[in-house]
């Protein structure tokens, strides 16, 4: 058979580039999306037009029906999008929203205090990042919008709380699947003096991009420290010009807040929620362990959780704790109709730019950009290099493919592979840097899943989001590369963390002067 002329080659790459260029160029993401997608189905076919029409058809189908069965997680995350949208006006009709803002305008007297709502409950929303831009986008906005701070300042705050520390916490969905990876690969390696989650906890004390992130996040939030279009944001925000309007309506639910309602209502839909999510994950988690014939353990049970389902129960479970609410108020049936209506329209915008997302990102797997790029590395470079070329090779291609869980599967091994066969030291510091470069592209990402859901939660314009969040990100990329540098020449985790320490000063020093 001819070898394909376009997989795994530098071919592999131009589909999400171009589509990542022209998005932030023209700011058209489903445009620009569709311009990737068309090129990539192109190079699948070698420019035969009905036989890529042909392939598109195939892969937008596997989006919901793949191969005779059906789309679980497509399905269930679209399904969660909807529910919660639906949950969103129904708790506005019900003055709930308008209620927590009252209630919380009281309580809460400062922007600070409104940030400091947002980033802290990343501490509530932990276990998962999906769930956490959605679920505190919802609790914070309404807070946030009255004190004037910018979608674009929200969508950050989600964005770069929700993968730093799901990466950090082994009691998490990223936690557990990476635990499963690295469990792996120690055994491939007959590495028997450290545990899975004790590699993995060490291997987050040298994630310096997830660190200084948060603690990026930290000094936002104390104020002061807007980067680059942020500042231009927060500006317009505190003339009461919270997103751009001349592009349009941002994704999200926009609909009339009525006044009257009940805190309470929207503490027990958020709370059940969280609840039956929470249970859902444990649940089925345990339901696979069983099946297995393993005994149950809460890292267990998230290693083989199924997100998914568990998403749709809390929100099916959210929506009815709603309904009771507007059975309450004797709502009526154009105003139910209406009510659920508003929820699915205002998810519309998110669900196809993720579809379109899901779309690329597969025809991307079927190019093969993913392990075309981590060939790059597959050189003789000098050790002490290793971790921080790890680290940029990590980002762009979490930035090329749109997903870090992608990443992690593709680069951890890899990077396993390299150090073990160069010096068995640098195994740990290695996947590290895997870590942190794969948060660090998916921040970057304008086709990142977590980054468009950052943006839905927020209800901010996607590529706002992304354009606002560039100066933080690649400031921590900065601050992470000497890390890795020191670690590398060193081997010593605390000069890592002292290089990153001293480079976060020097960025921090920088950005001052350019405010001046």
């Amino acid at each position: 058979m001819e070898a394909h002329p376009f997989i795994q080659t530098v071919w592999s790459v131009l589909p999400p580039l171009i589509a990542i260029l022209l998005a932030i160029a023209t700011r058209k993401v489903l445009l620009s999306l569709g311009l990737g997608i068309v090129l990539a189905s192109l190079l699948l076919e070698q420019f035969n037009p009905l036989n890529s029409l042909s392939h598109l058809g195939i892969k937008v189908q596997s989006l919901f029906w793949d191969e005779g069965t059906l789309n679980e997680w497509n399905v269930n995350i679209l399904l969660f999008l909807l529910l919660l949208g639906c949950i969103i006006s129904m708790l506005s009709r019900a003055g709930a929203t308008h209620a927590f803002a009252e209630w919380a305008q009281a309580r809460i007297k400062s922007r600070r205090q409104a940030k400091a709502m947002t980033g802290l409950l990343v501490f509530v929303f932990f276990i998962d990042d999906y769930f956490h831009s959605l679920s505190v986008g919802t609790i914070c906005r309404p807070v946030t919008d009255r004190f004037g701070i910018s979608r674009a300042k929200l969508a950050y705050l989600l964005d770069s709380t929700a993968a730093p520390v799901c990466v950090l916490m082994p009691v998490s969905s990223w936690g557990a699947y990476i635990i499963a990876l690295v469990g792996g690969i120690l055994a491939g390696y007959g590495v028997t003096g450290q545990s899975p989650l004790a590699a993995f906890i060490t291997m987050g004390a040298m994630n310096f991009y997830a660190i200084f992130t948060l603690l990026m996040v930290i000094l936002v939030i104390r104020g002061g420290w807007d980067l680059g279009l942020m500042q231009r944001h927060e500006a317009q925000a505190l003339r009461g010009e919270l997103f751009d309007s001349s592009k349009g309506t941002p994704p999200g639910v926009h609909d009339h807040e009525v006044a009257g309602g009940r805190v309470t209502d929207l503490l027990f839909a958020i709370g059940g929620l969280t609840l039956v999510t929470v249970a859902g994950l444990l649940w089925t988690g345990a339901t696979a362990l069983s099946e297995a014939g393993e005994a149950f353990s809460l890292l267990g049970a998230l290693e083989n959780t199924n997100v998914g389902r568990a998403l749709v129960a809390g929100g099916v479970a959210g929506l009815l704790i709603c309904a009771i609410s507007l059975v309450r108020e004797r709502t009526t049936g154009k105003d139910w109709l209406h009510t659920l209506l508003v929820g699915v329209k205002g998810m519309l915008p998110a669900i196809y730019i993720l579809l379109f997302a899901w779309t690329i990102a597969g025809l991307i797997s079927e190019l093969e950009t993913g392990k075309y790029l981590a060939s790059l590395v597959q050189q003789n470079l000098p050790i002490y290099l290793l971790p921080a070329i790890l680290f940029i090779l990590a980002g762009i291609m979490a930035f090329a493919t749109g997903t870090s869980w992608g990443t992690f599967g593709v680069m951890l091994p890899i990077a396993a592979d390299m150090t073990m066969a160069i010096d068995t030291g640098m195994l740990l510091p290695g996947m590290a840097a895997v870590m942190a470069g794969a948060v660090f592209g998916d921040h970057c990402s304008p086709i990142s899943d977590t980054t468009i859901l950052s943006s839905t939660g927020a209800s901010c314009h996607h590529i706002d989001h992304v354009m606002t969040q560039l100066p933080y990100a690649l400031s921590m990329a900065v601050v992470s590369i000497a890390g890795f540098l020191a670690l590398g020449v060193t081997a010593s985790m605390l000069a890592g963390l002292m290089a990153s320490a001293i480079m976060f000063m020097v960025v921090l020093g920088f950005w001052a002067l350019r405010r001046r």
